[in-house]
């Protein structure tokens, strides 16, 4: 018997169909907030962050935390932060409440892309 194994690829979600879609059922009121992110052709993880904050104003202290913990970061992304840190000459302490993130992370980061 022939069988084929087909490779799954290893794609990026769709977040601007599925921020439109949560947004246009659960929070119609901050459609106008979001307009603006989801007109981009392609949302990078700092939009989908940002979009997030939008849509939770207030966010129960253990469902942040846990959040916080599953976020991760394309390349782009992490570059954007660290020119950011780099252009307003701040401290990994300060880039990392701007970013809500960790310390450790920023340290890793600057080891692994120099910037």
């Amino acid at each position: 018997m022939d069988t084929k194994i087909s490779k799954v690829k290893n794609t990026i979600p769709n977040y601007k169909r599925i921020y439109t879609d949560m947004i246009q059922k659960k929070y119609p009121h901050k459609k106008e907030e979001c307009r603006i992110i989801l007109e981009k052709n392609k949302l990078t993880t700092l939009d989908i962050i940002k979009l997030n904050n939008i849509i939770s104003d207030a966010q129960d202290c253990a469902v942040f935390r846990s959040n916080q913990k599953h976020k991760s970061y394309d390349t782009e992304t992490i570059i954007k932060i660290l020119e950011y840190q780099k252009k307003n000459k701040i401290t990994n302490y300060q880039t990392a409440i701007d970013f809500k993130m960790s310390r450790n992370t920023l340290t890793k980061w600057k080891r692994k892309y120099i910037v």
